[in-house]
């Protein structure tokens, strides 16, 4: 078994990415990955040095340079935690935990790569779009599908489009690109696609998550799906964060050790 164990981690910067501040990048320099990082890990975050918040927050890795030793994280500011957070500075220290969790499986260069992201599901599905590009899958087949309830909902666009994939941007109140479900934007041209030549990967809010493992068996599509919960210890020993299995009634998976990535189809949602 990998030793787990926590590291002290400079922030480098901990930037807004719209005009709110809601939306954030922030990146620590330090972090020293006893494996290769993959796209679909977390990490665990001491967001204070008190007892209050007293867990730590999972945060799916968002980019990670293993040179330098930096790692990013995308978030959202919607609690306490994430609130403490956007509050950090340049400069502070971290107590950070990973990588920890189970990333997306390889994929071969020869597959369409249907990518289906939702809110704050987009960081690591942004990291997995990236390590594709990079390890040599043509960009050209990866279709970046990104939705958000409004435009200010959808982050790094450009950073995405400069990754040379096909982004298809979808708000739910049409203030933006596509109109509609971002599930609907992806359904209409995965019927235009051969299912054993695609595979799907997903992370988004679980209604979201639920349609496109639906719209996935009705087509025949494989795929993957990244899942987001609470993770109170990180480490599949609370039961914080456990999901009924599809294979059984009585069987549960624990997000953060057994997952977050799961195939399509194996977990109840």
């Amino acid at each position: 078994m990998r030793k787990i164990v926590s590291q002290s981690c400079r922030i480098i910067e901990n930037r807004r990415l719209d005009k709110t501040g809601l939306y954030r990048s922030l990146r620590v320099t330090d972090f020293k990955a006893a494996r290769t990082v993959h796209p679909g890990q977390f990490v665990h975050i001491k967001v204070a040095g008190c007892m209050d918040p007293f867990f730590r927050r999972a945060f799916s890795i968002a980019d990670y340079d293993p040179d330098q030793g930096e790692l990013e994280i995308i978030y959202k500011v919607i609690g306490k935690g994430t609130g403490v957070l956007g509050q950090k500075t340049k400069g502070e220290y971290l107590d950070i935990l990973g990588p920890l969790g189970s990333g997306f499986s390889r994929i071969s260069k020869s597959k369409t790569v249907v990518i289906i992201a939702g809110g704050v599901g987009f960081p690591p599905l942004y990291f997995l779009a990236k390590r594709l590009v990079q390890s040599g899958h043509p960009a050209r087949n990866i279709l970046f599908f990104y939705g958000g309830r409004n435009r200010a909902d959808l982050v790094e666009m450009k950073r995405t489009r400069d990754l040379g994939v096909e982004l298809t941007p979808c708000t739910d109140d049409g203030s933006y690109a596509f109109s509609g479900f971002v599930t609907e934007a992806a359904a209409a041209r995965m019927e235009k696609l051969e299912g054993k030549k695609t595979t799907i990967c997903t992370c988004g809010p679980e209604p979201m998550l639920a349609v496109v493992q639906e719209t996935a068996r009705r087509m025949g599509f494989s795929g993957e799906m990244a899942l987001e919960a609470p993770m109170p210890c990180g480490i599949g020993v609370c039961l914080g964060c456990i999901k009924p299995s599809l294979e059984s009634p009585q069987k549960y998976v624990r997000v953060c050790h057994d997952g977050p990535v799961f195939e399509l189809g194996e977990v109840k949602l």
